[in-house]
């Protein structure tokens, strides 16, 4: 059975480091993110980004984040693989999708599969929702 989560979460550190690739305008950098998650999830998130940005603004990004957490009241803990770009460096135009990790999940969580996405409100708040399955 899919069910289905939702929630915000805050960023509480953006560490970015130099870039460590530049050419033309474009830029590559490496962040860690550390997240407080809310709603159907109540936890942290880590993350390890790798950051595209050229002159219209910020590109892409590729990253993995630890999860740990109550979800749905399940403790435990699991990966997303993140996969997030935009097409002019706006809002109006940007993807945030999230793979968990097949064989990632730990604890009452362990078995669980799923995708999900973040949008980000005008106000820059972060929404997130997650479609999973638990073996």
């Amino acid at each position: 059975m899919t069910s289905h989560a939702s929630g915000t979460f805050d960023i509480d550190a953006w560490e970015a480091a130099e870039p460590y690739a530049r050419q033309g305008g474009t830029a590559v950098t490496r962040v860690r993110v550390r997240k407080t998650f809310h709603g159907d999830l109540v936890g942290a998130g880590t993350a390890e980004l790798i950051t595209v940005e050229t002159a219209a603004g910020p590109a892409a990004y590729v990253g993995i984040e630890i999860v740990t957490g109550l979800l749905h009241g399940r403790e435990g803990a699991f990966v997303l693989q993140h996969n997030a770009g935009s097409e002019d460096g706006t809002p109006a135009t940007q993807w945030l999708r999230w793979l968990i990790v097949p064989t990632s999940g730990t604890g009452e969580l362990a078995g669980i599969r799923g995708h999900g996405q973040i949008s980000v409100r005008p106000d820059g708040g972060h929404d997130w929702s997650l479609e999973y399955t638990l073996d």
